[in-house]
C-alpha cells in the first residue's frame, strides 16, 4: 500500500516526451496524475486546464506528468486534437501505462470503478522522492487545478516555515504552529508568543506570518 511520507514507488516508462523514470525528477517537486481515458470530455477539460496553469507549477519547481492506460499513440493523437480544437499545447509528458504496472503500483486501479482504467488520482512527490499528499477522484468528477496548485504551495510553505496551513489557506496567509506537547511548552508558548512575533488565540492555536513567498525548488 502506498503511504504518505514514504518513498514514492519507483517506475520507468515511455511517455509522449520519451522515456522517463521517477528519479529524473529528484531535486524538484512532481505532481503525477492519472486520468481514466484519452478522448473523453472530463479528462480533456482537465488537461486543457493543466496546460494553461503549467507555467505556475513550473514557477514553483513542480513538474507535471500525466498517465493513463491508453497507448502512446493514443496520447499523441489526443494531444494533437486538443491543440487543434482548443488551441492549447500540452507541455508536459503523458505516460503510456498499457500494462497497468504503474497504475497498480500507485493504487490508481479501483476495481469497484473499473478493472481496465485508472481513476483520477494525484500524487504529490517532494524533491527527496517522498509521497507528501495524494488525492483520489471518481471518473465522473473533474478536479480543480486551482486546488492542486494551492496544495503544492501549502506543502512548500509548511516545509519552509516548519508550520502548517489552516483551512482555506492561500499564499500570503498566516500559518499555524503545531500545538505544544507538554504543560511547560504550552506555558512558554504563551509567555514568549509576542517576542516570537506570534498571534496566539490560545496556547494551542498560534499563527505566524510567512517569511516570504514559496521558493522555487532546485531544478
Amino acid at each position: 500500500m502506498i503511504r504518505l511520507n514514504e518513498p514514492a514507488p519507483d517506475f520507468a516508462a515511455s511517455s509522449t516526451h520519451g522515456p522517463l523514470q521517477l528519479s529524473d525528477f529528484r531535486g524538484r517537486w512532481l505532481l503525477l496524475f492519472s486520468h481514466p481515458a484519452d478522448f473523453t470530455p472530463v479528462c480533456t477539460s482537465e488537461f486543457v486546464a493543466f496546460a494553461r496553469r503549467h507555467a505556475e507549477f513550473e514557477s514553483l519547481g513542480c513538474a507535471l506528468v500525466g498517465l493513463s492506460v491508453d497507448s502512446l499513440y493514443s496520447h499523441i493523437a489526443w494531444t494533437r486534437s486538443i491543440e487543434q480544437v482548443f488551441g492549447v499545447t500540452i507541455p508536459f509528458p503523458i505516460i503510456d501505462d498499457l500494462s497497468m504496472q504503474i497504475s497498480s503500483l500507485y493504487g490508481m486501479i479501483q476495481p469497484a470503478e473499473s478493472h481496465t482504467s485508472a481513476i483520477r488520482a494525484a500524487f504529490f512527490i517532494d524533491p527527496e522522492g517522498l509521497l507528501r499528499a495524494l488525492v483520489y477522484y471518481p471518473p465522473s468528477a473533474g478536479r480543480s487545478i486551482e486546488e492542486l496548485l494551492r496544495l503544492v504551495q501549502a506543502l512548500q510553505a509548511g516545509d519552509r516555515e516548519d508550520a502548517a496551513t489552516p483551512e482555506g489557506w492561500q499564499p500570503g496567509d498566516s500559518l499555524v504552529l503545531p500545538a505544544p506537547k507538554t504543560t511547560q511548552a504550552a506555558q512558554e508558548r504563551v509567555l514568549t508568543a509576542k517576542n516570537q512575533g506570534l498571534e496566539c488565540l490560545d496556547w494551542y492555536y498560534c499563527r505566524k506570518t510567512a517569511a516570504g513567498p514559496t521558493k522555487k525548488a532546485a531544478a
